[in-house]
């Protein structure tokens, strides 16, 4: 029996239409107030997660329109690159980023942009410049929690190429806050093959084995999770300091919750 042979069509087509919704112009049915009539424009690494983009956006953005932009090519050209030791982000991702934002902004009129991308953080000073709305990279309001809790960092990966540019983003968020941060790095690419494979338990039991198990060798203040897709750890851990003992932030929940208050009130990114 094929993986596919084991998904139940119609409940599948049902669930993923009652998180992504069908394109349409006029404004959610329901929601915040305060969130109904605005449009956020997503931009994605890769299709297949704007399940995630979509199903924590409507989570934590009740009552937003989100526009979805993206596809493998760009994972895929970053990945490649990433491998032969070429520059990353490819210049030509960048590049892409900047016309799926104008394209969000000139077809769809949205509010404002999220770039949901981990590894894509580095074009966001192009990304912003090429449009008149706020640009918020998916991380930033992550890195920005880590700041404030103090403490060593523990940033967990799941895949490669999103390491350094996750690390360069907690240190430019340091700075600009005008603060030190110190911080350990943990890829756990067994929790990416899990997730790949379907298997969402098993991604997230891999993460906790790996957090408990550095937790063991050295004490930290935080932990953060380097990309949107890891933020289903929280469907299996909800309350992360009660089983680990410190907080875990994902950019799932922080960057949902930070794209409130620029849609709803305004905030500068």
């Amino acid at each position: 029996m094929t993986q596919l042979e084991t998904v139940d069509p119609i409940r599948l087509f049902s669930d993923y239409l009652k998180v992504t919704g069908v394109a349409h112009t006029g404004p959610e049915p329901e929601g915040d107030p305060a969130l109904i009539g605005k449009r956020l424009g997503l931009i994605n690494g890769g299709a297949w997660i704007m399940l995630w983009a979509n199903y924590f956006g409507r989570l934590y953005l009740p009552g937003a329109h989100l526009v979805n932009v993206g596809n493998e090519a760009v994972q895929i050209n970053f990945m490649e690159a990433h491998a032969a030791g070429k520059p990353t982000p490819p210049q030509s991702n960048i590049d892409a980023f900047v016309r799926y934002a104008r394209d969000l902004v000139d077809l769809a009129r949205v509010n404002a942009v999220l770039m949901t991308c981990s590894t894509m953080n580095r074009a966001y000073p192009l990304v912003q410049a090429a449009v008149n709305v706020p640009v918020v990279p998916i991380d930033k309001p992550m890195m920005r929690c880590a700041v404030e809790q103090g403490g060593r960092v523990l940033v967990v990966a799941t895949h490669g190429p999103t390491v350094e540019s996750t690390q360069k983003l907690l240190q430019e968020t340091a700075g600009e806050m005008g603060q030190a941060v110190s911080y350990s790095g943990l890829n756990v690419e067994a929790a990416w093959h899990r997730l790949a494979a379907g298997d969402v338990v098993g991604h997230n039991d891999a993460l906790a084995g790996a957090i408990r198990a550095h937790l063991d060798r050295e004490a930290v203040g935080c932990i953060v999770l380097a990309q949107l897709s890891m933020t289903v750890f929280l469907l299996s851990y909800p309350d992360p300091v009660a089983v680990f003992g410190v907080p875990v932030f994902t950019s799932g929940q922080c960057g949902m919750a930070y794209m409130r208050k620029v849609l709803a009130h305004g905030v500068g990114q």
